[in-house]
């Protein structure tokens, strides 16, 4: 049997003291391996490795001024990789920037601070059940279709032998 590995999450953040403490609390409560990159380009060009989640800070210029900013990143991902959930934190509580990382389609917004952590976990969370239930929804469409190409095949073979004259 296959050893199903685990989902790939990325941390986006330009202060690495800050990636490192987020990838501990979230190793201790998640299976999942973690890429860290200090840099949204980096992240970018690793997106091949189809990460489940990645988790983007919006201001990502400490080491290079010219560094794109986190919607910027948020667009690139979801324009290569549409299914994989992004989380957006940041610093600053500006709403222009949590309406511009929902635009883009961000799964949430979530400002630094004390409580970060744990809203950072109850969206994964989340991001899990909505994952558990579009497995599910899938698996249930496939039964479905099953039942309907046997049910069709039961009638196809009824009529064609009530056609030869056997008695059902």
């Amino acid at each position: 049997m296959a050893t199903k590995t685990a989902p790939t999450v990325f941390l986006v953040d330009d202060e690495s003291i800050q990636n490192e403490m987020l990838k501990d609390y979230l190793a201790e409560r998640f299976n999942y391996n973690f890429r860290l990159f200090d840099n949204g380009e980096e992240a970018l060009s690793s997106l091949n490795q189809n990460p489940a989640i990645v988790i983007l800070d919006y201001h990502l210029n400490a080491h290079n001024p010219e560094a794109k900013n986190g919607v910027q990143i948020l667009a690139a991902i979801k324009d290569q990789n549409p299914s994989t959930q992004v989380i957006m934190v940041s610093g600053q509580d500006k709403i222009q920037v949590a309406v511009d990382s929902m635009k883009y389609g961000a799964y949430d917004y979530i400002v630094k601070g004390e409580t970060a952590f744990a809203r950072m976990e109850n969206t994964i969370k989340r991001i899990n059940e909505l994952e558990e239930s579009k497995f599910a929804y899938d698996a249930s469409k496939k039964s479905i279709r099953f039942l309907i190409i046997a049910m069709a095949c039961i009638i196809a073979l009824s009529t064609i032998l009530l056609f030869n004259g056997h008695k059902l």
